[in-house]
């Protein structure tokens, strides 16, 4: 008899997302697409692309903004059972400046009032693994607490933890987010960091040099751009090469690899089918001015 995986549960904030629909500045574009962008989110998407059960978890905004982030994250075949939609805060915003980054409409969102009764309210028993996120305890003190407290919850549980440490500088400085996302990535199970995005962080210029820093931690990935990316397991580590692709945008990109890389994790895979497995679903995103780019299980 074959058993059903258990979902993956992906936490953190979602907002929607305006871009423009050419490959052309923001304030030049003439018309515009209305999706929706969160890094969590996102990994839950690519996850239900690639035929994985997931769930989503955070707080909208009772408003018109968040029923089109849910209608349109529910599309994709994210389960929103357990989202908190709060009449007192509103669904965030940003814009995509393709090729120059991003501009946030964040400030007292909904996701900012998330708390540790929200981590304490959570069933986690039905998981087999959960997806957190940097950006979260930048948000809001509470949004820190509720990260905090999730994560203890999970070590209780036994459930396996996922963090990308998705450094935001916009959201607070480095001198502040440095020791609290090391602290954080020192209790994952699976940690996601970019090597340029860590040595910034930390002063580690090299994929060894992380390794030195999260020596404890059971699986390290580290991403280079273009060139790769390293995966330490123990003593080991592999390293693969980035697939060749003509870049539209990047922003996106990290959620879609992550993703790729924890469903064939979950399905067994071993180093170098799990790195390549994230290259392939990055490189989907990197073609398209969106966050998602949906070309099912086959990618």
């Amino acid at each position: 008899m074959t058993t059903t995986p258990s979902p993956v549960l992906c936490v953190g904030e979602t907002m929607a997302l305006v871009t423009p629909s050419s490959t052309g500045r923001l304030r030049t574009a003439a018309a515009f697409t209305l999706d929706v962008g969160g890094a969590e989110s996102n990994v839950a998407a690519h996850l239900a692309a690639l035929g994985r059960r997931s769930v989503w978890f955070s707080r909208l905004g009772d408003d018109e903004l968040g029923r089109r982030v849910s209608d349109t994250l529910t599309s994709r075949g994210v389960d929103l059972t357990p989202v908190i939609y709060d009449p007192e805060a509103p669904t965030g915003v940003y814009f995509k400046d393709p090729g120059h980054g991003v501009l946030y409409h964040r400030r007292g969102s909904a996701a900012s009032r998330l708390s540790t009764a929200d981590a304490d309210a959570l069933d986690l028993s039905a998981y087999g693994l959960v997806h957190l996120s940097g950006i979260t305890p930048a948000l809001s003190a509470a949004a820190a607490a509720f990260i905090d407290r999730l994560m203890a919850r999970a070590r209780e549980a036994h459930l396996p933890v996922s963090f990308d440490v998705n450094f935001r500088a916009p959201l607070w400085p480095r001198e502040e987010a440095a020791p609290a996302l090391l602290a954080l990535a020192r209790r994952a199970d699976v940690v996601f960091v970019g090597r340029d995005e860590a040595e910034l962080l930390w002063g580690t210029s090299t994929a060894e040099a992380v390794r030195d820093l999260l020596d404890g931690t059971p699986t390290l990935v580290i991403k280079d751009g273009d060139v790769g990316a390293t995966e330490f397991t123990g003593a080991q580590h592999i390293f693969e090469p980035a697939i060749p692709t003509e870049v539209v945008e990047v922003v996106g990109a990290g959620d879609a690899f992550a993703a790729g890389y924890l469903a064939a994790l979950l399905d067994g895979g071993d180093s170098s089918g799990r790195l390549t497995a994230g290259h392939h679903r990055a490189a989907l995103t990197l073609q398209t001015t969106t966050d998602f780019m949906d070309e099912g299980a086959s990618a």
